[in-house]
């Protein structure tokens, strides 16, 4: 037996022991002052939350209860709409309590988790989103999955779960069980070639053709997400040769992220999506992950495209997380909320014409109401969203700016609740992205060593990283995108900045996560899963973030390392059988390939 394993089980047992021979002490909630912001804004509700860890599944077995597992994030605006309505609920609490072990987790500190039961969601209903809540078995198979529900319509779920469980616990179990996909079979090798590498980013481009908004930009006919991954991928195809109409896509799409709803004009930085298809009505929470995979397309595009002031976009970004989300004592906190202090929906980033007329002059005034079509019906009731509908003619761009200044200043007296705890992988994005897009720039080229530093001074202990640190707490444990978006970031900045210690650093990362999550099956995403549905995957597709073990492939090929580098090549061909079923979600693997056929 592994000596991972063999701890995991002997925790296990202990904590199985001591529940049973003390007897189950009322459950009470443990979230009260918690180092992480999201988990500490449910210390107070009276739903006795406990934290997703052995001896919390522990307790679920040994009182054959269904967990009660909801995830979600600070900056999640539903997650807190369904805290006041119902976590807050006092009959809701007491059934939560009494019937099920109730389990509240930040998707940002357990991330593998999330990815379980996102697939789960799914799986089985279609569509997945936070909040997330999931009955799941004390064996850790989901059983059933929830989504945001107003309390009558939750109490009803809740009602239904529980005395179905009583009465038919063991039948219920084998159905979650026997539902959960199957092992995985220990992935073929396949031999790279040329061939196969063209055929894949081909098919990539026909797929990106099928998905893509011609008119308004991005991929899909509803909400619109960066999809910063895709993007990235079509202008390296570019780059290589190009097409007309790739180039007028990827130029609308560039164009409308940043006129329109997805980028805060004012105060700068990318919201995390919209919610229609014209990039107008934005989701309002900021997160750090987007903004600096944003800052990195947005550089690249203006080297592919030879567009200028594309570059300039990446630095206003690189500019916003300085500004916003540095955190004094080193390293980059998570996120905005999509809240202001007053509990409004992006009420920091609204504008009503009163306030725009008492802080400008009359003809800024009249500039910006032209600009942002103020005549036009307001979509958010706070007021109207900064967007560049009428973009200024050229004789009043400068007045235009100056006006935008006034408005900053303005801005900076808005507050926006912080997620201020330090993750590790998104601190390696920032990183990557500090070293690419703001490379050559002082303010962007300290900002990039200071990281560096922290990096390996603050989010290493004994050796290995950590997943996140907040308020004095160091979580550790981190997951196998941590390895790879921080790995990737001292590398490149380690070739960015000719530092051969953060090369090193970062080959010894890659080789750690070799080692820790991969094996003949595939990826896995974290160490000791306790979510029993968590098999290992041939190849991890992009999410929100890019793929883990895209970026780790990728990060190995590059980092100069004869051993990692075969490592890489065994892992594309493990993954061709992935990439092939579904090219379009595996754009950071196939940039790896691209990078493969590159070195050969």
């Amino acid at each position: 037996m592994a000596p991972v394993v063999r701890h995991r089980l002997v925790l296990g047992l202990l904590a199985w022991w001591w529940l049973s021979q003390a007897g189950a002490a009322p459950l009470e909630n443990r979230l009260a002052g918690h180092p992480a912001p999201y988990l500490a804004l449910h210390g107070q509700d009276p739903v006795a939350w406990q934290e997703w860890n052995e001896a919390t599944v522990a307790r679920a077995r040994a009182e054959n209860k269904l967990l009660f597992v909801s995830v979600g994030y600070f900056a999640c605006h539903w997650c807190h709409v369904m805290q006041r309505e119902s976590y807050r609920d006092p009959a809701i609490a007491t059934r939560l309590n009494r019937d099920f072990i109730p389990v509240k987790v930040d998707r940002e500190l357990n991330g593998a988790l999330d990815a379980g039961l996102i697939a789960f969601a799914e799986r089985v209903n279609g569509l997945a989103g936070w909040p997330l809540n999931a009955f799941v078995t004390p064996e850790g198979y989901p059983l059933h999955v929830v989504l945001y529900e107003p309390p009558d319509a939750f109490s009803q779920v809740l009602a239904k779960v529980a005395p179905a469980w009583q009465a038919r616990a063991g039948e219920m179990a084998t159905i979650a069980r026997e539902a959960a996909p199957a092992l995985v079979a220990p992935a073929p090798v396949r031999p790279l070639s040329s061939r196969s590498v063209s055929a894949l980013t081909q098919a990539f481009q026909v797929a990106a053709e099928t998905m893509a908004d011609p008119l308004q930009g991005g991929f899909g006919r509803v909400s619109k997400f960066p999809m910063t991954a895709q993007l990235g991928l079509l202008l390296e195809l570019e780059a290589r040769a190009s097409r007309p109409a790739r180039r007028e896509f990827l130029l609308t799409s560039l164009d409308h992220m940043i006129r329109y709803g997805l980028r805060d004009a004012i105060q700068g930085g990318f919201f995390r999506y919209t919610v229609d298809p014209d990039w107008r009505t934005p989701h309002f929470e900021k997160m750090l992950y987007d903004n600096a995979l944003l800052a990195v397309l947005y550089s690249r595009a203006a080297q592919v495209l030879g567009r200028p002031e594309y570059q300039a976009v990446a630095h206003e970004t690189l500019d916003f997380l300085l500004a916003a989300l540095r955190d004094p004592a080193g390293g980059y906190m998570t996120s905005l909320s999509a809240l202001d202090a007053a509990q409004r929906e992006g009420g920091a980033y609204l504008w009503e014409p009163a306030d725009l007329e008492r802080h400008l002059d009359p003809h800024e005034y009249v500039l910006v109401a032209r600009t942002w079509q103020l005549s036009r019906p307001r979509e958010f009731d706070p007021g109207y969203l900064p967007m560049m509908l009428s973009p200024p003619a050229a004789p009043d761009r400068d007045a235009y700016r100056k006006a935008l200044d006034k408005l900053k200043a303005v801005a900076r007296t808005r507050t926006v609740p912080k997620d201020t705890k330090i993750a590790s992988g998104l601190n390696g994005l920032a990183l990557s992205a500090f070293s690419l897009a703001g490379k050559g720039v002082p303010r962007f080229d300290a900002a990039a060593r200071e990281l560096a530093a922290f990096i390996s001074l603050r989010l290493m202990a004994d050796g290995d990283l950590l997943r996140a640190t907040s308020a004095g707490r160091d979580f550790p444990d981190a997951e196998l995108d941590d390895y790879a978006h921080v790995g990737m970031g001292l590398l490149t900045y380690g070739q960015a900045h000719a530092d051969p210690g953060a090369r090193n650093l970062a080959q010894t990362l890659a080789d750690t996560a070799w080692r820790r999550f991969h094996g003949p099956a595939g990826w896995r995403r974290e160490a000791r899963p306790l979510l029993a549905t968590l098999k290992p995957e041939p190849a991890l597709a992009d999410e929100a973030m890019p793929s883990a073990s895209g970026r780790l492939i990728l990060l190995s090929l590059q980092s100069g390392d004869v051993d990692l580098r075969q490592r890489a090549q065994t892992g594309l061909g493990m993954a061709l059988a992935e990439l092939e079923s579904a090219p379009f979600d595996h754009a950071t693997s196939l940039m790896a390939l691209l990078e493969w056929q590159r070195q050969r």
